[in-house]
């Protein structure tokens, strides 16, 4: 049986990997700011056969309330097999061009807030000499493109952060995955003119990050075919780059 910790437990994707685990008889502690959405999540999962450690409400912008959850997550979990760390927003690019507090706001929540959880949690993995952590990027964090940057950069930071970790914590044979998702049809995204044929459901999404967690993947673009975008988008020249409205 998996011991897992999921943070960000009511996003899309994170429900969709969950509900893959929770077939095979996972058991889980669950983290996230809605209590109440946090708590149907919890009963769909204990319907689909896994079995419950706890429920946790925390704003992972609350600096000064993470230890607490780490502690009730050793004491009511134990051993911890995989992590899932997969919180985040959407700004708004204007809003935030227009906004520096609301700019700030949003980064910290995308990159800073996720990098203070990670450090003690790859603490507490690295003790362990075990385990897989996940870490939900974006493809945005390859390269910043004017519609998104601020969201982007915040991305950016997260992913050298989790090279670095990964670097690190391989050494004690602790596997470290970024997992970077282009277009996800979830609520967050709602609204949005997404392309079509590039969007994917949280179910696919899910499927590769469990996947390449078992395979022990170093990064995963999902789906597959933005490996290959992201690598041309990478390879453009800036002074063609600036000019393109992406």
């Amino acid at each position: 049986m998996k011991n897992i910790l999921i943070v960000g437990a009511t996003s899309a994707i994170a429900i969709a990997c969950a509900r893959k685990w929770a077939s095979e008889g996972a058991r889980f502690f669950l983290v996230a700011r809605n209590g109440e959405r946090l708590q149907q999540i919890a009963d769909d999962l204990t319907s689909r056969g896994a079995q419950l450690a706890a429920c946790h409400q925390l704003d992972i912008d609350s600096l000064d309330r993470h230890a607490g959850m780490l502690e009730r997550c050793k004491t009511e979990l134990g051993a911890l097999d995989i992590v899932l760390v997969a919180p985040g927003t959407l700004p708004d690019q204007a809003r935030c061009q227009a906004d520096p507090a609301l700019a700030v706001r949003e980064f910290n929540t995308n990159a800073v807030s996720v990098i203070a959880l990670l450090t003690p949690i790859a603490n507490i993995l690295e003790a362990q000499k075990r385990g897989a952590l996940a870490v939900i990027s974006s493809v945005a964090g390859d390269r910043g493109r004017p519609s998104n940057y601020l969201y982007g950069s915040a991305k950016a930071a997260l992913s050298a952060f989790c090279e670095g970790l990964n670097a690190r914590l391989f050494k004690s044979g602790v596997h470290v995955m970024t997992v970077k998702p282009g277009f996800v049809a979830t609520p967050m995204t709602a609204g949005l003119p997404l392309p079509g044929p590039l969007v994917a459901t949280p179910d696919q999404v899910a499927t590769d990050i469990v996947r390449a967690v078992e395979k022990r993947k170093d990064v995963l673009y999902t789906r597959w075919f933005w490996a290959i975008i992201m690598l041309i988008i990478r390879c453009v020249p800036r002074f063609l780059f600036k000019r393109a409205s992406l």
